[in-house]
């Protein structure tokens, strides 16, 4: 990964260097606003066209949080930084990482749900490539639209399940768009390198074809053959385009999501977050919680509610963390347990099991509830992935309690409106005992006296960093044991000052820090392993924090 050309790409084959006039003014990778100097406004054609003080990139954003404050509610916050970034992407950035604990959950979870919701209706300035299933056969020339010719960092869904908001098709859109501006705003990944994109293939979800301001296709998905057709162009199109990107696979259905993870997984550098990312930041909680309980992980218990990408995912990296420690994986996998919507997992209850499944159904009685089953398997841990809201019932948490001194209560569903439970109902259920975790935030909870911070266990301790490691040695593949030493990376960076409030993960204004020590640590894995397809640096940390986005201005003249 090397920095962005000093035009950042823009560059037109024989014309100037810059674009002039209001086209420089429309580009927001270049355009500063009112912190164009007068040189540069005589010079790229710009006098006239802003107003005559010159202002610093400081006051700029002392303005835009003046403004952004102002706003009460967080869908209207959304769009107004969403419109920022649309226009000056510097200072954009610059306003995240200096605020990121304030802006993150407006620009991602939780309200990057609603935001996706309410997509079409407030659709106003396209962000991204939108490729439909009409273009196929030309899905190559649709990509040469796009701007940048040295793409390295790229997320793709085709909206089907949007977080636990289920399939929103083009309204997805808005997490690939998310997830990026995390890449940068959390571990410094160049905005110039980042594309966007919606794969879309229409939608089973009938209330959005009645949708007057839907602005995808208005047809039932397309699947079987046809889609992976178009998958397979997709992937194609993508190496001939862009040979050195990364690609994410970011919220496809079960039915898709892990097919596609198997199919591409060895043939380029791609990964799937819900799987993989969400596996290493539950798998580091659940380490990290090991330091409250003074057990081993070989020897926890793990009842998951939903057996999904995210539940079989970190139920996967587990088996290998315990394997690690000496167990053989039929054992691991015996300290995995799952009730889905059908009830308990188990190897004869009726009808045919997902492939992703087989491995953790047990031959046991059949037990429908998740009640039944937590009594039958005593868990350590209680996961929750199921995007179904408030169904660790108080009955449930307490439960927990009593079969645990220190019960392990993760609701990782996202937003916060699909999680199983919230801190107050973990903290006040165990008599403040709970060791707890959630997917998107919840405030601190004080009980007798005692304040306890809950770790918000989201993928962005995880997926920014595995991704800069990544791009850094530039590795062929991202493989799991990258995101084993990503988990136990992001576990061993929780402070004492952390673990005494009961906080599972460091605190969220460290992302940047946390985000270079995990991609240090994939990107020596990448060396190690020969997957570098780059010469390995004296100092692998220096080497990629030197190379780290910092939202500062450019004099352009």
């Amino acid at each position: 990964m090397r920095n962005p050309p000093k035009d950042g790409g823009l560059q037109a084959h024989g014309g100037p260097m810059f674009p002039r006039g209001t086209a420089l003014l429309a580009t927001p990778l270049l355009n500063k606003g009112t912190a164009f100097s007068e040189t540069e406004r005589e010079v790229l054609g710009l006098r006239g066209l802003l107003p005559p003080r010159v202002f610093s990139l400081q006051e700029q954003a002392k303005r835009v949080m003046g403004n952004f404050r102002r706003k009460s509610d967080p869908l209207e916050k959304y769009i107004f930084l969403s419109a920022l970034q649309n226009r000056n992407e510097t200072l954009f950035y610059k306003i995240v990482e200096e605020h990121i604990e304030e802006t993150v959950p407006i620009i991602y979870t939780p309200t990057v749900g609603q935001a996706c919701l309410e997509y079409g209706a407030n659709f106003a300035q396209p962000r991204g490539l939108f490729i439909s299933i009409r273009d196929r056969g030309h899905i190559a020339e649709v990509m040469s639209n796009w701007p940048h010719t040295d793409v390295r960092m790229i997320v793709v869904t085709d909206g089907e399940r949007i977080l636990g908001l289920g399939d929103l098709g083009a309204l997805g859109m808005g997490i690939p768009v998310g997830k990026l501006s995390l890449y940068t705003a959390c571990a410094g990944v160049h905005p110039y390198y980042c594309l966007p994109i919606t794969l879309d293939v229409g939608t089973d979800n009938l209330s959005l074809h009645d949708d007057e301001f839907y602005i995808g296709l208005k047809q039932k998905r397309v699947r079987g053959a046809e889609y992976d057709d178009f998958i397979a162009e997709f992937v194609a199109a993508v190496k001939a385009h862009y040979p050195k990107a990364l690609l994410q696979w970011e919220d496809f259905g079960n039915t898709n999501a892990f097919r596609l993870l198997g199919e591409y997984q060895d043939k380029l550098a791609s990964f799937n977050d819900d799987i993989q990312g969400t596996a290493a930041v539950a798998l580091a909680g659940v380490i990290a919680s090991l330091r409250i309980t003074g057990a081993r992980l070989r020897d926890q218990k793990l009842l998951f509610l939903g057996a999904g990408e995210a539940s079989t995912g970190i139920a996967s990296l587990f088996v290998t963390a315990a394997c690690a420690e000496g167990l053989s994986v039929a054992e691991a996998r015996s300290r995995c347990w799952f009730v889905d919507s059908n009830g308990l997992l188990v190897r004869n209850r009726p009808g045919k099991l997902p492939h992703h499944k087989e491995p953790f159904a047990h031959d046991h009685p059949y037990l429908p509830t998740l009640s039944e089953a937590l009594e039958a398997v005593r868990p350590t841990a209680l996961i929750g992935a199921s995007g179904v809201p408030r169904t660790f019932t108080r009955e449930i948490i307490a439960r927990m309690g009593e079969l645990n001194e220190r019960p392990v209560i993760f609701a990782l569903s996202n937003p916060t409106s699909k999680a199983e439970c919230t801190a107050e109902d973990a903290y006040t259920g165990t008599g403040g005992r709970a060791i707890f975790a959630s997917g998107s935030p919840f405030p601190p909870v004080t009980l007798n006296g005692r304040t306890h911070v809950p770790g918000q266990g989201n993928n962005v301790y995880i997926f920014p960093g595995v991704g800069l490691g990544v791009l850094a040695a530039e590795s062929r593949q991202v493989t799991d044991s990258m995101f084993l030493t990503a988990a136990r990376t992001l576990a061993s960076l929780v402070s004492a000052e952390d673990i005494a409030v009961g906080r599972l993960y460091p605190a969220f204004n460290k992302i940047r820090s946390v985000s270079l020590t995990i991609a240090t640590a994939v990107a020596e894995e990448a060396y190690a392993t020969g997957l570098a397809q780059r010469e390995r640096p004296a100092n692998v940390e220096a080497d990629i924090a030197a190379r780290m986005f910092v939202p500062h201005y450019r004099d352009l003249v």
